[in-house]
């Protein structure tokens, strides 16, 4: 349980100072390349899933928050069940990333519309998230810009490998903008990714048994 809670503890820090820097530090999309035509810290503001996917406007936020919700408490008893079964490491680890993962954008959908005073906030007579200008800053907790689970997860890792704008002269694509990778994401995404690649590499030591609940 130690290794759990420290892996967990570890991700979130990370995840949660990250978030609060560029919160705290950029404008909504401001950009700043860190390497040249690789990796940018570019802040956006998202409403709904991980690498910038959303649905349904609020009522599609809080079902994504509290589907959140349900998940972590499974997982919290799935990890009482390993560790009785004596689970090895090739499934403990992968799972604590993710589960730091999961947690890290709880935190913000849950709570970060209560202690910051400007973030993006729903629109409900055009269905749009509307976004702000300037610098957020903290606030006293319950006074922010909106209320419970309504914060927005903030993203800042932008890798646009590709950025290209294809010549007017080529047939059919011509003039389109190709970029890879596009989506914007943070600390958090970044686990539950690596956490499930670690699970599907090493699932026949992580599952010795095949997949169990």
């Amino acid at each position: 349980m130690k290794k759990i809670l420290a892996i967990t503890f570890l991700v979130l820090l990370i995840d949660q100072a990250s978030k609060i820097y560029i919160k705290t530090h950029f404008e909504l999309n401001e950009s700043v390349p860190v390497i040249e035509g690789f990796f940018n810290k570019t802040f956006v503001e998202n409403p709904g899933m991980a690498y910038g996917f959303h649905f349904g406007g609020i009522i599609g936020k809080y079902f994504l928050v509290i589907l959140r919700i349900f998940l972590i408490g499974g997982m919290v008893y799935m990890f009482k069940k390993w560790l009785k079964e004596g689970a090895s490491n090739y499934l403990l680890v992968p799972m604590a990333i993710i589960f730091a993962g999961a947690i890290g954008n709880l935190i913000d959908g849950m709570f970060y519309g209560m202690i910051f005073d400007s973030g993006t906030v729903y629109d409900a007579s055009t269905d749009r998230w509307i976004g702000y200008g300037g610098v957020s800053k903290f606030v006293p907790f319950g006074h922010g810009y909106s209320t419970f689970m309504k914060g927005c997860v903030v993203d800042m890792l932008h890798f646009p490998i590709v950025d290209w704008y294809v010549p007017d002269s080529w047939p059919i694509i011509g003039g389109k903008h190709i970029e890879f990778f596009k989506y914007i994401f943070n600390v958090a995404d970044s686990a539950i990714t690596v956490g499930a690649a670690f699970l599907l590499i090493f699932r026949k030591k992580a599952f010795p048994n095949g997949l169990e609940f």
